[in-house]
């Protein structure tokens, strides 16, 4: 991949090397969202991405006499955030969603916990967002490798093709200079990256269905999100179930029960959100590259209403294949939101 400056002769490393605090930030803070965004996709979660990037930082900074200069600081800052990354991942282990601990459910769940002990995969806000320095080569558009399917397939990954596979398929890194930043040979590289996208392709949808939200102009795409969000909002359970495909399915994290097919999603939507839940009101964003939208519960159509879940669409066409609704009003802080709505 082409390299960009800093290199070791830059002013600004001279400086940080000598202890300037200040001329280490003029360095990361043009690659730090890109690099947030690179922890997201290797750990599955904003909150762990937060938590390695600022390990990483620190870890660069001590370490920064280590950087000679043979790359640019930008591929010395992903080798360490990589190789944090990885630490982080193989003590944290991965990150799930209710599909991959068992099987769909075909009736409505009334009563059923949240699943605390699990961790859980989390949305990313696209304000966080930050595109990587891509090569010409690469397999996946940076936008579609936020894209939740894929997140979730990264995470049945061991962490060396996880890397592997993010830094060449969606990055643009060279195998040689993989290699080199998981301390390796360029041969277990190529394995990995084998290896990788044999589970990959087996995990997420084909490249063709995920690429379609692209054919659709964004107003075309917010509209989608709109008229689900208005439906729920309406209780039209005959307009939001024909927004949906025939083999839609809808997941609640941290609750375990999912949802597959249109039937059971339409159960699911006529007991629960529909039947059982009073008033809601939305607000429209996006998440992962994808449509998306924040649901406020109230008891009433004129109560205060709550943050209760943000919810990723993703589309095949202009209809809806797979809602996950993260249930977690903790999230709305992240994506910038109100905790209550009129």
């Amino acid at each position: 991949m082409s390299e960009d400056l800093p290199r070791a002769e830059d002013p600004d490393v001279t400086e940080a090397r000598n202890g300037n605090g200040a001329a280490f930030d003029r360095l990361v803070e043009p690659l730090r969202r890109e690099l947030h965004t690179h922890c997201y996709r290797m750990l599955g979660s904003a909150h762990d991405a937060d938590d390695a990037l600022q390990d990483a930082l620190l870890r660069a900074w001590q370490g920064l006499e280590r950087f000679e200069g043979r790359s640019s600081m930008r591929t010395w800052l992903y080798t360490v955030a990589t190789r944090t990354c990885l630490d982080t991942a193989a003590a944290r282990g991965r990150r799930a969603l209710p599909m991959d601990l068992g099987p769909s459910s075909d009736r409505a769940v009334l009563e059923h916990a949240p699943m605390t002990e699990v961790a859980w995969l989390g949305p990313y806000p696209d304000g966080s967002l930050g595109w990587g320095p891509a090569g010409p080569d690469t397999r996946y558009e940076q936008r579609e490798a936020v894209e939740l399917a894929f997140v979730a397939a990264l995470q049945h990954l061991p962490g060396n093709q996880r890397a592997a596979l993010l830094l060449f398929d969606v990055l643009g890194f060279s195998a040689a200079e993989i290699a080199s930043i998981m301390d390796t040979s360029a041969a277990a590289v190529n394995s990995a990256l084998q290896r990788a996208r044999a589970i990959v392709a087996e995990k997420a949808p084909s490249r063709g269905r995920q690429r379609t939200p692209r054919k659709l102009e964004d107003a075309r795409i917010r509209e989608i999100a709109a008229d689900f969000a208005s439906a729920l909002e309406r209780g039209d359970a005959d307009a939001l179930v024909a927004l949906l495909t025939e083999d839609v399915t809808w997941s609640m994290p941290p609750l375990a029960h999912w949802y597959r097919g249109i039937e059971a999603v339409s159960d699911f939507a006529a007991e629960v959100p529909l039947g059982r839940c009073p008033s809601w009101r939305n607000e429209i964003i996006t998440a992962n590259g994808q449509p998306a939208f924040a649901c406020y519960v109230g008891e009433s159509a004129d109560a205060v209403h709550h943050a209760w879940s943000i919810n990723v669409l993703s589309l095949r066409d202009d209809r809806i294949r797979e809602i996950t609704s993260f249930i977690d009003p903790a999230l709305f802080a992240r994506f910038g939101l109100a905790m209550t709505k009129p």
